[in-house]
């Protein structure tokens, strides 16, 4: 027990909505619920949206047909659903209409609140306007927005009609904008006259322009003022949203929908080709994003819920339907999150009383190079559950965390899954024992596995993580490209998910994240991640953040480099990078030794925090860099460049 950093009280454990599933199914203990939810998935789906009472237009007749495979499966045959009806229309027909909605933080520090009843009206207006243009079931309209609250209409706005949303991340150029659009056929696009990071003002209609010269299919483009600057206008295509607000409009009903009806394309980056598109369903999205906050993060109706993400990051809409499904408030914020001081995150906190925080690890390294003094200096007593996905912790970020944030009070639920299942393949449980950057174990109602090249269960080992059956979420294949959907998830193993990561199992069946598969490391004929090497250097206190790649070496096979961004009061120098390497050494052994270190100003990074190893890898090697469209920083890369040439 001497590893378990965090234990739930009797108080957390009775009251959680975990507990009162598990009594309502007379299930004595977790473990046991884990085990009966992954092999039983159809029992557990069944049992778990009665539970969470999930609003049918018509109930479903079957939960899951395979006839023609994994990779094909359809769940809920005979039912109609749409996710508007169940995070706001309900709302306003049980009388919760005053409800606090959502909060939304500008960079300039701004504030506007939301009702449910406030959001209702406006989904209504902007939904009548949208119908009037056109929009009807299944068209694509692009949301190229900032974290704006009239980003959270529009996204209810098309789902209430029944069209499909593209979110895409507002910081992309002309080049990935105009890719996505193309390739989904967008009708109608919703952007902004621009946003602010930084108190710096950041142009977006001139790119949505450039873009959409491209783009034949776009009829018309939304603009929302955010900057309420000039911006280049077309009267033929442009309609400012407010005079769509203003219109005269007509009471539209919420669309009724096939379960399997398809709700959003989410774009992700490949590491080679163009984006792919995963798309998701009404069905899949509310059955998946309500399971987990419910279950995994204990939210109820009276609690604030933060995530530092984004639109176009799968977590700004698993935020957004997740809380809105519960009845509970969220909170979005525009720009980032040190400025203009480094404790913005902890004052947000803080004001609006946020009982639920989620950030990346990455993110968690950012802000532990300011003085904790920033973290302490604002009552966080609120806080009751801590959240990360993104990427692999390393110890010492993760206990700054709990221990910094959640006063060691606070159970950081880990999870991890991705843009493909809109969801989590793995997570602890509130009521269940932590140690120190553990996943806990499979997602309830995910059958997921560790395995070797044989597809066999591993365990105390490190092994390929997938998932063996299917769950309602998972993308119905890539937007128009069924192929490379097969290549990418069941071509190595038949009707099993091949997931990309690397995982271990202990002894004490706690799960734990090694990186991805593809960025694997063999020295000498050892297996290792990236993750483990970056761990043993974050442990140097001069370390800031830390990333390692493999490289070929004629005699080892590979040999890992290092890279490291130092903390603001230590400076670079030979000596230092000698330590650094002789404590991975020390840590891991001598056969993981990096072969050279390099100190760096920056790590390239998604605007989700991951850091991009293989752009890393590829710009040190001088090799083509491939698609970069979600790269927020690609100018560091410069850097990796020079020292591959040395």
């Amino acid at each position: 027990m001497k590893d378990f950093i965090w234990h739930p009280d009797n108080q957390l454990i009775e009251n959680s909505n975990i507990a009162r599933f598990m009594k309502r199914e007379n299930i004595s203990d977790y473990a046991a619920l884990i085990k009966k939810s992954t092999k039983d998935i159809e029992w557990f789906w069944n049992a778990c949206l009665k539970d969470l009472d999930i609003k049918w237009q018509k109930p479903y007749e079957k939960l899951l047909d395979q006839s023609e495979g994994f990779p094909w499966a359809k769940w809920f045959l005979g039912g109609e659903i749409n996710i508007v009806d169940q995070c706001l229309d309900r709302h306003i027909q049980e009388g919760r209409g005053d409800k606090v909605a959502f909060t939304w933080i500008g960079d300039c520090g701004a504030e506007k609140i939301l009702t449910y009843q406030e959001l209702y009206d406006q989904v209504n207006a902007l939904a009548s306007s949208l119908k009037s243009l056109g929009v009807q079931k299944g068209d694509r309209v692009g949301l190229y927005l900032p974290m704006i609250s009239e980003m959270v209409v529009c996204f209810f706005a098309c789902l209430k009609l029944g069209a499909i949303i593209i979110p895409i991340f507002s910081g992309f150029g002309p080049e990935p904008l105009a890719v996505r659009l193309q390739n989904a056929e967008a009708k109608v696009l919703i952007t902004a006259d621009g946003s602010f990071r930084r108190g710096k003002k950041i142009n977006i209609k001139e790119s949505a322009d450039q873009a959409i010269a491209r783009v034949d299919s776009v009829k018309h483009v939304i603009v929302v003022k955010r900057t309420f600057e000039e911006i280049p206008w077309d009267d033929n295509r442009d309609i400012a949203y407010e005079d769509l607000l203003k219109k005269a409009s007509v009471p539209v009903e919420t669309a009724r929908l096939d379960a399997e009806a398809r709700s959003m394309i989410i774009y992700t980056s490949g590491t080679t080709g163009l984006p792919k598109g995963t798309v998701h369903t009404h069905a899949g999205c509310l059955a998946q994003m309500t399971k987990e906050l419910a279950y995994y993060f204990d939210t109820k109706s009276e609690d604030v819920f933060f995530w530092v993400t984004d639109i176009g990051w799968m977590m700004g809409p698993w935020e957004i339907i997740g809380t809105t499904s519960l009845g509970a408030s969220f909170v979005i914020f525009e720009g980032a999150p040190d400025y203009p001081e480094p404790d913005r995150l902890w004052r947000i906190v803080e004001k609006h009383g946020v009982t639920i925080f989620g950030i990346s690890p990455t993110a968690i390294r950012l802000l532990m190079k300011q003085d904790s003094k920033w973290v302490e200096k604002n009552d966080l007593s609120k806080l009751r559950i801590l959240g990360s996905t993104g990427e692999p912790w390393d110890p010492e970020s993760y206990r700054w965390f709990f221990e910094k944030v959640g006063q060691k009070r606070c159970p950081i639920i880990n999870i991890s899954g991705g843009t493909e299942l809109v969801g989590c393949l793995l997570a602890p449980l509130p009521i269940m024992p932590l140690k120190a950057c553990t996943l806990g174990g499979p997602g309830l109602g995910m059958d997921v596995d560790v395995v070797d090249e044989e597809a066999n269960s591993v365990r105390g080992e490190v092994g390929y993580l997938v998932c063996r059956q299917p769950a309602p979420s998972m993308t119905k294949s890539f937007w128009k490209d069924n192929g490379r959907y097969l290549e990418t998830y069941f071509s190595k193993w038949p009707n099993i998910w091949f997931h990309g990561d690397w995982a271990i199992v202990d002894e004490e069946g706690y799960w734990f994240l090694q990186g991805r598969a593809d960025d694997t490391i063999k020295v000498s004929g050892r297996r290792t991640g990236p993750a483990e090497i970056e761990a043993a250097l974050m442990r140097h206190p001069a370390c800031a953040e830390a990333a390692a790649i493999g490289v070929p070496h004629e005699i080892k096979g590979e040999s890992i480099v290092a890279f490291v961004v130092l903390k603001d009061q230590f400076v670079e120098s030979l000596e230092l990078a000698e330590e650094f390497i002789a404590q991975v050494a020390e840590v891991l052994g001598k056969t993981l030794r990096p072969e050279k270190l390099y100190f760096v100003s920056a790590l390239p990074k998604t605007r989700s925090a991951k850091i991009v190893r293989r752009a890393i890898k590829n710009k040190y090697l001088g090799k083509d860099l491939g698609d970069l469209s979600s790269v927020e920083n690609p100018q560091v890369l410069d850097q990796f460049n020079l020292l591959g040439q040395k």
